[in-house]
């Protein structure tokens, strides 16, 4: 099973986890990032994320502003941070204090060792990426397809969102035609799967592909649904809208 970003939203995560019957000791579980920011419900994500036995759990740039925080006590909190603040705050025994600052940066009381060891441990065991057995590839935005995949910057496999748009423009481009010229990558994957970009950009909260590359952040960080696929039979299941299930986000 792959699931795409989270961003915070645990209750999304939950419906998932129940529709789709996953088996928290058999199934394997490949997250593709972004468990934090958005909703302020990360602290009960990364407790259920733990509970897997068979996880791979992949490394997203917000992911990374955290991890960040946990080595040097410093982050912006813009883009969504405000909500992994209170996520952490709410289990703490006592007040953590949030001031903004403008442009959707704040300053807070919050500290590194305030966040779980165990969580800790958890954002710095997240991968940059993963191939399975299948030589499919897993990663949380994309990389240089003109170059050797392995070695790139590790910021790359989790910023790159040219992989995708290329690979779209590919398919829109060429989809009709009886033989189009093949979609180029140095180091050939069967199905390359990613999250990063949310499919609600182009008004669809369900997964999209361009060809062999699988989009699946269904935008459960903004508007839209979260989503886990099956990767061998294609079928998926998804939350409810975010917005029914917390209002606005909380970015």
């Amino acid at each position: 099973m792959v699931m795409g970003d989270i961003h915070g939203a645990y209750k999304a995560l939950r419906q998932c986890m129940d529709r789709s019957g996953f088996d928290y000791e058999n199934d394997t579980l490949i997250q593709l990032g972004d468990v934090t920011d958005g909703f302020s419900e990360v602290f009960e994500c990364v407790e259920e994320l733990l509970k897997i036995s068979r996880l791979i759990p992949l490394k997203g740039n917000h992911d990374d502003w955290l991890l960040d925080f946990i080595h040097s006590g410093y982050a912006s909190w813009s883009h969504g941070g405000r909500a992994t603040i209170q996520s952490y705050a709410k289990h703490l025994d006592r007040e953590i204090k949030i001031l903004s600052t403008g442009n959707g940066i704040c300053k807070t009381s919050l500290n590194p060792n305030d966040i779980p060891l165990h969580h800790r441990n958890f954002f710095c065991s997240q991968q940059l990426f993963y191939i399975d057995e299948a030589n499919n590839c897993f990663v949380h935005a994309g990389f240089n397809r003109q170059l050797s995949f392995l070695g790139q910057r590790p910021q790359t496999y989790y910023w790159d969102r040219e992989l995708w748009l290329e690979a779209l423009q590919y398919h829109t481009l060429n989809h009709r035609e009886p033989q189009p010229e093949p979609f180029y990558i140095r180091d050939t994957f069967h199905e390359i799967y990613i999250g990063h970009t949310p499919t609600t950009k182009w008004g669809t909260d369900k997964p999209m592909r361009a060809v062999n590359v699988l989009n699946m952040d269904t935008g459960a960080g903004h508007h839209g649904r979260l989503t886990i696929l099956d990767i061998g039979t294609k079928e998926y299941w998804q939350s409810d809208l975010v917005t029914e299930l917390y209002g606005k986000a909380g970015r």
